[in-house]
């Protein structure tokens, strides 16, 4: 079991946007289950997968892998957790890496982790991701015009602070 708490939070939080069993066609996941997509676990029964076993692979292959317990700024640890969950984690790690000087090889190591610990820029961190994030669903939606209608919900789920 579990005992970390911003992950428990981060976990009930995600699942907000990460709701029950999803094949949309347009989405290039796949069948998806939890946020659990097929072509990111293609080990995983995702039709039978239950809310638990999403719960261990958000925790090891996500919230662990990007290195959220090492974060102080938890806004900043949420915009990168659900990034990666959403976007992937070595995008997410890229993103987060260009904006702190880190080296951009999208894995967080002890020198990302200090860089977004010690960050002092012109806006938060946390808006600054943000609004890298924004851009990149804009992007997703400008080369593949099936993705507008997955805009409104990206964007809500990233104001999310």
């Amino acid at each position: 079991m579990i005992s970390d708490n911003r992950f428990i939070d981060f976990f009930h939080r995600l699942m907000k946007y990460e709701g029950g069993y999803v094949n949309d066609p347009d989405d290039p996941g796949g069948e998806t289950k939890f946020g659990i997509s097929k072509r990111s676990h293609p080990e995983e029964d995702i039709t039978n997968l239950t809310e638990a076993r999403a719960r261990e692979i958000y925790y090891h292959d996500y919230y662990m892998k990007l290195r959220i317990p090492e974060m102080k700024d938890a806004r900043v640890a949420w915009q990168i957790f659900d990034f990666g969950v959403n976007a992937g984690v070595s995008r997410s790690a890229k993103m987060i890496q260009g904006i702190v000087g880190a080296k951009t090889d999208g894995v967080i190591g002890p020198n990302t982790v200090g860089k977004i610990n010690t960050y002092t820029g012109r806006y938060p961190l946390y808006i600054e991701f943000l609004s890298e994030r924004l851009k990149y669903y804009m992007m997703l939606t400008e080369v593949r015009i099936k993705n507008l209608k997955y805009l409104k919900g990206w964007v809500l789920r990233a104001m999310e602070l």
